[in-house]
């Protein structure tokens, strides 16, 4: 080994010298190099941050919105519902009231040719009756009606006559 009368004659002296020399020169410039590069990625994360912040409030104000146009939509399902099931009501009533006059027109008609009916079974048996009452009558005059008494019924009728002409 060898041993030197003064440290500043050692090699490894001058080496540790121009180690501390060169991180002073080239450390203050790496240093500054790297500040720059951190001082810039926390600028990046920064900003990232400040996007991610920005898209959380926008997620936010979309799902408030989205929530909001659920509600709006559940309301205007109710009102369309309630709507049809009142419109619904109102058919149906509608719908029994036509069938309901439809049934009192048909029975009306029903009842109207029933007395068309009757008033012609009417008739007919009027009109048999007549017939029959004049044929009778006519047999009934034919046999007992002779030619003096029928003289003396159409003297009578002509002496009636002005009495019944004033009448």
């Amino acid at each position: 080994m060898h041993s030197y009368e003064h440290f500043w004659l050692d090699p490894k002296f001058w080496v540790a010298i121009s180690f501390v020399a060169f991180l002073v020169l080239f450390g203050r410039k790496a240093w500054a190099q790297a500040a720059r590069m951190l001082d810039a990625r926390g600028e990046r994360v920064r900003a990232e941050l400040d996007e991610a912040e920005r898209l959380r409030r926008e997620a936010e104000s979309m799902l408030k919105q989205a929530e909001a146009d659920r509600a709006a939509a559940l309301r205007e399902a109710e009102q369309l519902l309630a709507r049809a099931r009142a419109e619904a009501a109102r058919v149906a009533e509608a719908a029994a009231a036509e069938a309901e006059a439809a049934a009192a027109r048909r029975e009306r008609m029903a009842m109207d040719r029933i007395a068309a009916a009757e008033a012609s079974a009417v008739a007919e048996v009027r009109e048999a009756a007549t017939e029959i009452a004049t044929a009778a009558a006519r047999n009934v005059i034919a046999e007992r009606v002779t030619a003096e008494a029928d003289a003396v019924l159409i003297d009578q009728a002509v002496a009636d006559l002005p009495r019944a002409l004033r009448a």
